[in-house]
């Protein structure tokens, strides 16, 4: 005996797809808004440390673009070809992301490192300062809205995107300092050192969107901690005698949970679908929006069990 709902839409309501779509849009239009302010202010500077801010810039505009191509998949209901949603479309974008992130760190360091070779003093560093200082608060007001829509939703793809935008908090302080140094103690070697700083800080962010996304389309099991929460809720109703095969998997902001229920072999099957839907019920309290899916088993019946 199964129990499940009969379609798996995306484990979200309307008000959590509206708030992924909003922060896609937001984040599309803060990376525009940041290029444009960065290329004007790269060309009155000659700023690497900017130039590296805005090429990762012009890469999170890439990266945003993907985000929400991705969302407007992930949130799309099942459909005949794709039963259990398209959540997976986030991890996919997770790791295109990832891609366009080392590409742009590559760029950056070759840029800085050249810099190194030839250090040359920020020009109209004030301009430059006005600029990383605006770019700095639009970027955490993006984050922090990003942040907001994460923990509603548990978008990946937002997360991701959230990652990156971090890092050019990050980059923006470097860029900052860099500026300030170079005009109060001439250190123009501090211009490059810090873009590769930068550097260092994007390819950390980039482990963590290429790892969030492989777990998600190799059907990565939940925490450990989200499994001993399954299994002390199922075992703690009243008619369970066991339960054993626990199984989940996330897709995007969709969960995954699966197991065989032990019941009383004498139990009627009506009784035992009524206890299945209870024990559901119980399970989907506990983490909202979730598929979940129970095979009833006889208890003290002997049979291959999963060995871990």
């Amino acid at each position: 005996m199964d129990s499940t709902r009969k379609t798996v839409v995306a484990n979200l309501d309307s008000q959590q797809i509206k708030l992924m779509r909003v922060a896609s849009y937001a984040s599309v239009a803060t990376a525009i808004a940041l290029i444009v302010l960065k290329v004007w202010g790269w060309h009155r500077t000659d700023s690497i440390a900017l130039l590296s801010s805005l090429a990762d810039s012009v890469l999170d505009l890439v990266a945003s673009l993907i985000t929400l191509f991705a969302v407007k998949i992930a949130v799309s209901p099942a459909d005949r070809e794709h039963r259990f949603g398209h959540g997976n479309a986030e991890g996919i974008a997770g790791l295109a992301q990832a891609l366009i992130v080392t590409a742009s760190a590559s760029f950056v360091g070759f840029e800085a490192i050249m810099r190194l070779l030839e250090p040359a003093p920020v020009l109209r560093p004030e301009l430059g300062f006005a600029v990383m200082l605006t770019s700095l608060l639009l970027t955490i007001s993006l984050v922090l809205f990003q942040s907001y829509v994460v923990r509603r939703t548990r978008s990946l793809a937002i997360s991701a995107d959230a990652v990156h935008y971090r890092a050019d908090i990050l980059t923006n302080v470097a860029v900052l300092a860099a500026i300030f140094a170079s005009v109060q103690w001439q250190l123009y070697i501090l211009d490059p050192l810090l873009g590769l700083v930068v550097v260092a800080l994007i390819l950390v962010s980039v482990r963590i969107i290429a790892m969030k996304a492989i777990d998600v389309l190799l059907d990565r099991e939940l925490p450990g901690e989200d499994r001993q929460r399954i299994f002390d809720i199922v075992s703690g109703h009243e008619h369970v005698r066991g339960m054993h095969d626990l199984r989940t998997r996330s897709s995007g902001p969709a969960r995954f949970i699966q197991f065989h229920l032990e019941l009383d072999p004498d139990m009627a099957l009506i009784d035992a679908h009524a206890i299945c839907d209870a024990v559901e019920a119980d399970v989907r309290a506990g983490f909202p929006g979730a598929e979940v899916l129970i095979h009833v088993d006889p208890y003290g019946l002997e049979e291959s069990r999963d060995p871990f």
